[in-house]
Parts: structure tokens; sequence; C-alpha cells
């Protein structure tokens, strides 16, 4: 799965189909039962990364969350890094920069938020959204946004040099799907304060988005930081895709139990003779 859904630098998305589901052959209900046989590997291996931090040892993870409104975002933090011990999370949702935010260099804010030692980081939304809006609403000059691509990649080196294994995930979900997902919001009044007008305004700029997601991704995919494009509109599959790509980098770093620093048998006597 991990493979099929490496985006690389020649991405099309409109041969992408939002309700796919690559490398997996199942419906809703086996989706549903392969969600939760992997949230045990998951918290598994996401206490081994925390424990072997204890030993002062440095890898960590983040994941990087990018889509169109109502793709999905929360519902990966809820169903897929939920199944983790919260304590190993660090959670950051970028919304629009402050003043305060605006006056400093664009990644300042990224940099702030970036996961500790032994910690599973997850952006929902991210330093992409400067060259997303920002190039669909005309926000920086192109010459900017052409730097920025640049800087996004240093700053993605140096930040993976340090320990970071970096998982960057686009789910790309349809118009017709995201339409049907905004008048859900606005059938249910238990989901009106999800609801966005400013939504409706964006679906009119769907093409541009599109084309900057390509070009971002086309600029920024590496080894060290790749771009996974996970279909969207079946949300159980779009949980369940990112959970392996989570998991696959966890296996990847294969965090080690610490090995005590006391001795085991003296301790075990210790305790029986107490």
């Amino acid at each position: 799965m991990t493979d099929l859904l490496r985006a690389g630098t020649d991405l099309d998305l409109s041969i992408v189909d939002p309700r796919s589901t690559p490398g997996f052959e199942g419906g809703k209900a086996e989706g549903a039962a392969a969600l939760a046989a992997g949230a045990d590997e998951i918290s598994h291996l996401q206490e081994r990364l925390y424990a072997a931090s204890r030993a002062g040892r440095t890898p960590r993870v983040l994941l990087v969350l990018q889509a169109m409104d109502t793709a999905g975002k929360g519902g990966i933090v809820r169903h897929v890094v939920g199944a983790v011990d919260p304590q190993g999370v660090q959670l950051a949702a970028f919304k629009k920069p402050t003043p305060e935010e605006l006056a400093e260099h664009f990644l300042a804010r990224i940099e702030r938020r970036l996961p500790a030692p032994g910690m599973i980081g997850v952006f929902d939304r991210s330093h992409y959204e400067d060259v997303l809006i920002a190039r669909v609403r005309s926000l920086a000059e192109p010459a900017v946004i052409q730097r920025r691509y640049g800087e996004i990649r240093d700053f993605e080196r140096r930040v993976a040099d340090g320990g970071t294994r970096i998982v960057k995930v686009m789910l790309h979900i349809s118009p017709e799907e995201q339409k049907a997902r905004l008048a859900e919001r606005l059938d249910r009044p238990d989901k009106h304060w999800k609801y966005n007008p400013g939504d409706v305004d964006e679906r009119l700029l769907w093409p541009d988005y599109m084309a900057a997601y390509e070009r971002a991704i086309a600029e920024t995919d590496a080894d060290h930081a790749p771009w996974y494009v996970v279909p969207a509109d079946r949300k159980w599959f779009a949980r369940l895709a990112v959970q392996q790509l989570l998991i696959d980098a966890l296996r990847d770093i294969d965090p080690q139990w610490p090995t005590a620093d006391f001795d085991v048998e003296a301790e075990k006597a210790r305790l029986a003779a107490s």
C-alpha cells in the first residue's frame, strides 16, 4: 500500500480515483477490521518509540495532513492517532496566521511545533498552506511562492537529518463527495458548527487548488520527506491507509526498549525482601 500511495514528482491528480482503495481488496467491513487489528501494533510501536527516547535516543515521527475541507483530517486524528497513548502525541492545528506570526518567517511557527524525541507529531494543515492557498488566492507574489518551495525543501531536510521521520499525506477527496459532506453538515443541526460558508467559495477554485497541490508535491517530494496521496472518498480506507503509513514508518525506525541501567536481579531480591 505504501508504494502504491507514493505521489512522486510527476503526480497527475486527475488520474487518481478518490474512491479507489489501492492495495486493499476488501470492503468497508474488512477495512474496519483491519484498522482495529492495526491499532494494537501502532500502539505498541509508539510505546517503544517513547521508551527509546527516555534512553537518549532521538527518533520521532511527523505526520503532515493536508486536504480540501471535509476530506477527513479530524477522523484520521481520532481513529488512527487516537489509538496510541495521548502522552506520546503532539497535535498542532494550524489556522490562519496571527498578526504576530505574519510578521515572522512563515516557517517559524512550524518549527516551534515540531515533535519532541519519542513523540508522534501531527500537523493538521501545515507550512504547505503558504504555497497552496497563498498561490490560489494570490496572497504572495509568484517569486515568493517559488522561493518558499526551496525553503521548505531545506527545512524538511534539516528536520529529517535531526532524527524526524516525515510522512506527508494529501487526503484526495472528489468535489462531488465534498459537496455531499457539506450538505450533510447543513442538514444536521449537530454539524452546523462544522460548516463554513467560505468552503463554498473555495470549491469554485477546485482546479486551481489541484494544480497548486500538484506543484507543491512535485517541488517537495523526497525520500526523506515523501508525499503520499490517499484517496479519501471512502473514510474507512483513508484511515486504514494513513494507519499503515505510520506503522511502516515506525517499523522502519524499529525503536528498541532501553536496557535497564540497574542490576535487575539485585532489585528483584531487594523487592522480595522488602
